[in-house]
């Protein structure tokens, strides 16, 4: 008696990841990042070489490519063609990334650094900064993920990557999501990548406490001064309701990653705490959780790692606090 032939498992989708963006918008960290990750990075090959690096069957490889201005043949359109032809092959899984920043920050930047835009190598920075926000209008409008790294420090910029794009999974749908939850001031804008924000602004403020105000969220002391408050347990019970409720039909959906913003005034006190506490909870849930503490990061940016975090996220020096 024969035995039926095994069925070869359908091999995952090869993630093909086309990195753009304005120059000095951080193009080039986030292709640092991905290769860390394990991604085969390269950076502004030929238009018309970027179907054959990709290579067909098992040669396929976790691929990041960047393409922007610089790169030989640019064309906006030409490059959203190439991206419409990838994702109608069943054995790719390609996303565009937008990196994309402030024209006053990205003047400040090259202005730091000395060096001349692309664009206008011979003319003001701001002229190269309003042309190539025309040439790039397609790929910004066709992006999977807009990164806006106006406010964004070098750390939070590679923990965003690193959530998206890490790969992590499990063989529990919990594990296939990944939250990531992000504190912030609101007086230094949102964070743009979230999902969901909340304000914590209503909550007893740890700031007028003088032995509280140089603490910050992650401190017992003033963990236990916000949960004080007689309205915080009524306002965690809703908050981790309303996420209970949402991130499964988010599995549902097909969405492989969350970010889930908290703020307060200050972004040190209220908005840390509740962040550390819902990763907590929803650690204890079975949810993938990483987070990040925006303000704190930029208080005290992270020693370098390796030559991947020495730079900054532009052109430029490190973003002030």
């Amino acid at each position: 008696m024969s035995s039926s032939p095994a069925v070869p498992e359908e091999a995952e989708p090869s993630p093909v990841l086309l990195v753009t963006g304005l120059s000095g918008a951080g193009k080039s960290s986030i292709l640092h990042a991905l290769e860390d990750l394990g991604f085969e990075a390269i950076d502004n090959p030929p238009l018309h070489m970027l179907e054959t690096l990709i290579g067909t069957g098992p040669d396929r490889r976790r691929l990041a490519v960047g393409v922007d201005c610089r790169t030989r043949g640019f064309n906006a359109e030409e490059v959203v063609q190439t991206l419409a032809r990838l994702r109608r092959d069943p054995g790719l899984r390609p996303e565009l990334i937008f990196a994309w920043a402030e024209d006053s920050v990205l003047q400040r930047r090259y202005t730091e650094t000395r060096r001349r835009h692309p664009l206008s190598p011979h003319g003001r920075v701001a002229e190269g900064i309003t042309k190539e926000q025309a040439l790039t209008a397609p790929l910004r409008e066709a992006a999977d993920l807009v990164v806006d790294t106006s406010d964004l420090p070098l750390p939070a910029l590679r923990q965003l990557i690193e959530v998206r794009y890490g790969g992590e999974t499990g063989s529990s749908a919990l594990e296939g999501l990944s939250v990531s939850l992000v504190s912030f001031a609101f007086p230094a804008g949102l964070p743009r990548e979230a999902d969901m924000v909340f304000d914590a602004r209503f909550l007893r403020n740890p700031h007028y406490v003088q032995a509280l105000r140089p603490l910050t969220g992650r401190d017992a002391a003033v963990g236990e001064h916000i949960a004080a408050d007689p309205d915080f347990s009524a306002f965690f019970g809703a908050l981790t309701g309303l996420l209970g409720l949402v991130l499964p039909r988010f599995v549902r959906e097909g969405k492989k990653y969350a970010t889930i913003a908290i703020g307060c005034t200050g972004g040190r006190h209220r908005s840390v705490y509740l962040v550390e506490r819902l990763a907590s909870h929803l650690t204890q849930a079975g949810w993938h959780v990483t987070t990040t503490h925006r303000e704190l990061l930029r208080e005290k940016p992270a020693a370098p790692s390796g030559p991947a975090t020495s730079g900054p996220v532009g052109p430029g020096p490190a973003q002030e606090a």
